[in-house]
């Protein structure tokens, strides 16, 4: 059998290059994703959420008719539904980001 760089079977150096390519291809990805922002809202637009592909929030937009002061739990509902949806937004992109970039038969690493 012929031995390819550090006695490893050529098919299997050519296997580590893809691999080495693949994680670079990925980590490009990341740090692309990190810095990516997504906005959503709730309440046909009185709550605005801005997050990151970190999933950290970058701004929250409250339209002031939203603010009653006898109904906070309505207000605190449509926030949790913006940051909520925000979250689900940014775990698809960076899913359907990384799908791109993995081979098939390697589901699911994110």
């Amino acid at each position: 059998m012929p031995k390819g760089f550090g006695g490893m079977p050529p098919n299997m150096n050519n296997l580590m290059k893809q691999a080495q390519k693949m994680q670079k291809k990925m980590e490009e990805a990341k740090e692309e994703l990190d810095n990516r922002t997504l906005e959503t809202s709730s309440g046909g637009g009185v709550v605005k959420v801005v997050i990151n592909g970190k999933k950290e929030l970058q701004e929250i937009t409250i339209d002031p008719d939203a603010v009653d002061p006898d109904d906070v739990e309505m207000l605190q509902d449509l926030l949790l539904s913006a940051v909520n949806e925000a979250i689900r937004q940014v775990e698809d992109m960076v899913n359907n980001e990384m799908a791109k970039i993995m081979p098939a038969g390697m589901p699911g690493l994110f």
